[in-house]
């Protein structure tokens, strides 16, 4: 889709200055190699100064702890991430805007030619899309020169960040909602941006809903769209052609197989004129949505009036009032998921240097201490069940009966893999969650599955700690 770059680094790209007035968007043909923090660049500049820059290092992508209330974390945003890194390149307008702020005036004359020259050209091993991850492991690991692993942190954070964030609450509602219910992601309005609109539709999409709104998403994805309709055209039809009963004739001989939005004056007063109607055999209802108001008793009361007429919610709803619901008996087939599932507490997740030319290393930040090495993750099944993982280094034993999470997907600069289908995302994810046990699901009080430090490990992170002290 189209949130991933797809360019070639032209010589003869012209990257204009951005005017106030100018809308600053991200097309196919920009630099995306330019989308990266100012310090990126500087800390490159400078290792390429101390004749560093190719040494070997090692990144590791985690979250130091769950975002507050969640019990997992679904790993989702790899796809888009490694689109980046087989197109990583700077055009040489974009090195020449980059020379005119005057930041890099003392840079080596090196610096710049590395970057005219930028390939991304080493291994990145991941968790694959799909898959329940706990704190402090790893779902990604970048193994490159290391100029190249720190200028691609930013956009590697920025998507899988985002992309996790939305999985995993699509992955929680889905688990809620359970497998009969529709989801249709609703969230395009409320993203932070229209790139991130449809990393969310890609990523809700990935972890189990139904289908999304975003009609671009949509069809870059190869997906059919799906909506209703908007309180707009009730008003707008009703005030123009007589009444609420007109404004749904109009919009159902135009779109038999849509919903129609019953709650804009009257939500039961609506819903009894249709099932008039509906049994006099003048109309076919494909759906009927309800957006406000007591959306339990209202859907028992619609439920009643057009017994055979799926209903669908929305407005607000997470994962929690759909637990409501559902104890409390509401008649609802299916929750249309916007704000909730879009915005949220963040999935913190950081990038941080394990090892640099051979020598493990580690942050020790009050609060923010890492494990240093290059590390897999190790995870325990009893009868199908997660019991626990084991973080280690890679160097260690394959322990018995236990699976490894990480894997290689990019090898000196190329993929491993084909990109998979939503199909095969959407499985994984529901495999994923129902391997979990009940506590780490559970929605109001989740407990994490334990990860415990291989011993080895522990002894690597206290001999690199005293080292440091």
């Amino acid at each position: 889709m189209t949130t991933s770059p797809n360019w070639e680094c032209l010589q003869d790209n012209h990257l204009q200055p951005i005017a106030s007035t100018q809308e600053l968007t991200l097309t196919e043909g920009q630099d995306y190699s330019l989308l990266t923090d100012l310090y990126q660049l500087t800390m490159a500049a400078s290792y390429v100064g101390e004749g560093v820059e190719t040494k070997q290092a090692s990144f590791e992508l985690f979250a130091r702890k769950l975002p507050e209330g969640f019990g997992y974390l679904i790993a989702m945003g790899l796809a888009q991430a490694l689109e980046y890194l087989e197109k990583f390149c700077f055009s040489a307008a974009g090195l020449e805007a980059l020379k005119a702020t005057g930041i890099f005036a003392h840079a080596p004359d090196k610096f710049w030619a590395l970057l005219a020259s930028a390939r991304f050209t080493g291994d990145v091993w991941a968790v694959p899309e799909g898959t329940a991850v706990f704190a402090n492991e790893p779902l990604l690991r970048v193994e490159a020169p290391l100029w190249q692993a720190q200028l691609v942190e930013t956009y590697l954070l920025n998507t899988l960040n985002y992309q996790t964030l939305v999985a995993t609450k699509a992955a929680r509602l889905r688990d809620v909602a359970g497998a009969e219910a529709t989801l249709l992601e609703f969230g395009t309005r409320r993203a932070f941006s229209p790139q991130g609109s449809l990393w969310a539709a890609r990523a809700a999409l990935a972890a189990g809903f139904d289908a999304t709104s975003n009609v671009l998403a949509a069809l870059k994805l190869g997906q059919k769209p799906s909506g209703t309709m908007a309180h707009a055209l009730v008003m707008a039809l009703t005030a123009l052609e007589g009444t609420e009963e007109q404004a749904f004739s109009a919009f159902h001989r135009y779109f038999p197989t849509g919903a129609l939005l019953i709650d804009t004056f009257d939500t039961v007063a609506a819903a009894e004129k249709l099932a008039q109607r509906v049994n006099a055999g003048e109309i076919e209802l494909a759906g009927v949505r309800i957006d406000s108001g007591d959306i339990e008793q209202l859907s028992k009361i619609v439920r009643n009036l057009l017994p055979n007429v799926p209903i669908i919610a929305s407005g607000d709803i997470d994962e929690t009032e759909i637990a409501r619901l559902k104890a409390n008996g509401a008649c609802i087939d299916g929750y249309g998921i916007g704000t909730k599932l879009v915005t949220g507490a963040p999935v913190n997740g950081v990038y941080k240097l394990v090892e640099i030319d051979g020598i493990p290393v580690m942050k020790a930040s009050t609060s923010k201490v890492t494990y240093p090495g290059r590390k897999q993750i190790w995870r325990t099944y009893i009868d199908g069940v997660v019991q626990h993982d084991k973080l280690g280094l890679i160097t260690e034993a394959k322990p018995r009966s236990q699976v490894p999470l990480l894997q290689l997907v990019v090898k000196q600069g190329q993929r491993l893999q084909l990109p998979e289908s939503l199909a095969d995302l959407r499985s994984r994810t529901t495999a994923s969650v129902a391997s979990l046990p009940p506590e780490c699901r559970d929605i109001n009080a989740p407990v994490s599955c334990k990860v415990n430090i291989s011993p080895e490990l522990q002894k690597l992170t206290q001999q690199v700690s005293e080292k440091n002290r």
